[in-house]
């Protein structure tokens, strides 16, 4: 038997891209004494001097939705024609029904395909690779992958190894069909065997409620090493499948983890003076899979970066997934 199948495309590019940032802001200083350091200490540490923190209606999925309605309105294009939604996240706590469908609904979507997809830190490098196979195999004519995260939920405040890190916020962009490619081939992978290692992994702690709730734990120092040893290869092997030089590189974006990490990775790099490093970790925390598409959205809002600069993205997080690719901006 001989399948009809839908005829493929020259190429997907990322037409608007979308940021919800939450209202309340969270300096170190109101951190500081739940976890014994100071201010001082915290922004030698990570790099952060705030971040947000989400209010109660401030869901997993109303921020999502809020920061894609925003690259939708950026991208000209109608919710009504959107094809796929994706959703990367790692701080949605319900097993299931999974939250893309919501994020479907109240866009006025109700038609489009709709999933979750959960590569923690990673995630939206993930997603967005999906968005552009889809399109270029026109199984689809648009996706809208959005990252969308409350980590403040997932972490411990008395703990002086993420309390101070992670937060909350959302991103988006809105990926359709061009006719020519806006993408380069994806470099992704992941250390599996470094599983629970002491990287990051889920623990039960007791709430102040008395109930019991998962909370993130994560070995700092593992995580550098692996990060500024590993990562570097991956964005070389990125830019390399592109068929670009790191000279054609306008901006480098990679997951807001750590400033050290980001330093470190880029000066592995050796990148040109001109190219605009990503450091939003300062203002916005390690938001997981939001923060690449919060960093987008930062450049290009403060024209850091033009329309159809190079960009290479980098995430990576938990299980130490990573993934590698370089985009042309909208």
């Amino acid at each position: 038997m001989t399948f009809h199948t839908r005829p493929s495309r020259g190429g997907a590019r990322i037409a608007g891209v979308g940021a919800y940032r939450p209202s309340r802001e969270v300096r170190n200083d109101e951190i500081s004494g739940r976890i014994k350091a100071s201010p001082q200490w915290i922004g030698r540490r990570c790099g952060v001097t705030t971040r947000r923190f989400a209010a109660e209606h401030e869901s997993v999925i109303a921020m999502a939705v809020e920061a894609g309605r925003r690259a939708l309105a950026q991208g000209d294009v109608k919710s009504a024609d959107l094809g796929l939604v994706l959703l990367a996240t790692t701080s949605f706590t319900e097993q299931t029904p999974a939250a893309a469908p919501w994020v479907a609904q109240f866009l006025g979507a109700p038609s489009a395909g709709a999933f979750d997809l959960n590569a923690a830190c990673a995630g939206f490098s993930y997603a967005l690779a999906q968005a552009n196979s889809l399109v270029r195999a026109g199984e689809v004519d648009s996706v809208l992958v959005v990252g969308s995260e409350r980590m403040s939920d997932l972490i411990d405040s008395s703990d002086p190894d993420t309390a101070f890190l992670f937060a909350d916020g959302a991103g988006a962009a809105v990926v359709v069909s061009a006719d020519s490619p806006g993408f380069g081939p994806v470099v992704w992978g992941a250390d599996g065997h470094r599983h629970r290692s002491g990287t990051y992994s889920s623990w039960p702690a007791k709430a102040s409620s008395g109930t019991t709730r998962s909370v993130l734990r994560m070995s700092g120092l593992e995580s550098y090493r692996w990060a500024a040893t590993r990562l570097p290869e991956v964005a070389r092997q990125a830019v390399e499948a592109a068929g670009v030089q790191l000279d054609d590189i306008a901006a480098f974006i990679p997951h807001q983890a750590n400033l050290r990490i980001i330093n470190a990775v880029a000066s592995s790099l050796s990148l040109s003076p001109d190219t605009v490093v990503a450091k939003t970790i300062t203002h916005s925390g390690n938001t997981s899979a939001a923060s690449i598409p919060l960093a987008m959205d930062d450049l290009l809002t403060r024209r850091a970066v033009r329309s159809g600069d190079l960009a290479l993205l980098l995430g990576f997080g938990a299980d130490l997934a990573y993934a590698a690719q370089v985009v042309e901006l909208p």
